[in-house]
């Protein structure tokens, strides 16, 4: 029950993150989304003192739905208020604090800290720190000059946001483009995620987030760190030296996050996601062929636990934080927030529906119960080789305006005859 109050609030959170950041300013949005897990903190501390266990699952609850609107709202506002040739990588921070916390959770996790029996409730109620933090430094940020201009029609406080980001540099380019933006939606509202749906000139770009934000979950990672524990029992490492081990899959992933965030608009997003896919891909293979020989062939079990950090760096140098910058660059200003809303839920939804089944799946599949998220790998690669185009170093118009081709592309067929041409001259 706790499970599923842990996988389904963040989807509660999704959907509620899009509508918080379409009916108030992103800023305010993150500012009150920290009441959440204030409140996830102060039941999780006092439950053992109240000896309730409902009061753990109620806090889980709340600090689901504050995970949930985070990660909807962090990238959106990252995005939009970054200037166009450093987009990726200020949106991808997201992505790589997320990893950071996944760390740090990891260590402060051990028995030694805070994961001994006296001590939970604390480890529990530690996310309160980055909400304190949160509520300390975010007033002293500015608001995203796209929301101001765009959705508020506020050039001034517009300006003037632009100025505390991009210091005294000259504005006039991105501001203009900008003023293109705010023409191109002008009339508009912002959109409700079943809008999105009936929609043709968004049918691409709403595909490209289906087909990603599920393949996310899909692919298999996080199922990974339920099998490294097993893994490294297989291959001889103690029992008690294991939650050590463990630590390593987290930095693996904190390492190649920070990376991706370095190369992200050098390389652009589409290698980066194929290259994560066609890596995993290949891994999930020798995995299975790992664990199947493993009790015929000495050394199999090492091969195992370089396939467990072989597939979480994969998955971290790519997917793991470009699916997360791609709703901001593929959607216009009015249609974001519900794009997020959709993102958030499947990512959500998913990952409960690969926690739920994949018990299922091992006992089905055995040694090969990663042939399912092998064949997730491929297909997605697939899709993004054929269906996705490249949005490194474009402003959000230059990529609305490739989508719009894509979505209304005309069918000729080159090469028909079509008759004579009329001559239209007499002259010799």
């Amino acid at each position: 029950m706790e499970t599923a109050c842990e996988h389904q609030s963040p989807e509660a959170g999704g959907e509620a993150g899009g509508g918080l950041r379409a009916a108030l300013q992103g800023q305010m949005s993150l500012l009150l989304n920290n009441v959440f897990v204030i409140v996830a903190a102060a039941l999780s501390g006092f439950s053992r003192m109240a000896k309730s266990f409902e009061m753990i699952m109620l806090s889980r609850f709340f600090a689901g739905v504050n995970a949930g609107v985070s990660m909807n709202i962090q990238p959106m506002y990252l995005a939009e208020s970054a200037p166009k040739k450093l987009r990726g990588a200020v949106a991808l921070t997201s992505a790589s604090f997320t990893a950071l916390g996944l760390v740090l959770g990891q260590v402060v996790g051990l028995r030694e800290l805070l994961g001994g029996e006296e001590s939970w409730p604390f480890l529990l109620a530690s996310n309160v720190v980055p909400a304190l933090i949160q509520l300390t430094a975010l007033p002293w940020l500015p608001e995203s000059p796209r929301y101001l201009l765009i959705d508020r029609g506020d050039k001034e406080s517009c300006i003037s946001a632009l100025q505390k980001l991009r210091g005294t540099s000259d504005l006039s380019a991105e501001l203009e483009e900008m003023m293109a933006e705010q023409a191109a939606v002008k009339g508009q509202r912002a959109k409700n995620p079943w809008e999105l749906f009936q929609n043709p000139a968004l049918r691409w770009q709403l595909a490209s987030i289906v087909v990603l934000s599920s393949a996310m979950q899909l692919c298999g990672n996080d199922s990974m760190y339920s099998y490294a524990a097993y893994v490294f029992e297989e291959a001889g490492i103690p029992q008690d030296k294991i939650p050590y081990v463990v630590i390593g899959t987290g930095s693996c992933e904190l390492i190649t996050s920070v990376t991706c965030n370095m190369i992200i608009d050098c390389a652009g997003r589409r290698p980066l996601l194929l290259g994560g896919y066609i890596f995993m891909a290949g891994w999930a293979l020798v995995f299975m062929v790992a664990l199947s020989q493993q009790t015929q062939i000495s050394w199999m079990p090492y091969l195992s636990v370089a396939c467990i950090f072989a597939y979480i760096l994969s998955f971290g140098i790519g997917p793991a934080g470009v699916t997360g910058v791609l709703p901001t660059e593929v959607f216009d200003q009015m249609s974001r927030p519900a794009a997020y809303m959709i993102c958030g839920s499947l990512l959500w939804f998913n990952l409960f529906l690969v926690g739920t089944a994949f018990p299922f799946v091992v006992k089905s599949l055995a040694h090969f119960c990663y042939i399912p998220f092998l064949v997730v790998c491929v297909c997605t690669a697939l899709y993004v080789w054929f269906f996705l185009p490249e949005t490194k170093g474009k402003s959000f118009l230059e990529i609305s305006e490739e989508f719009r081709k894509r979505n209304f592309k005309t069918k000729t067929r080159a090469g028909f005859y079509k008759g004579p041409e009329e001559i239209k001259t007499t002259t010799l």
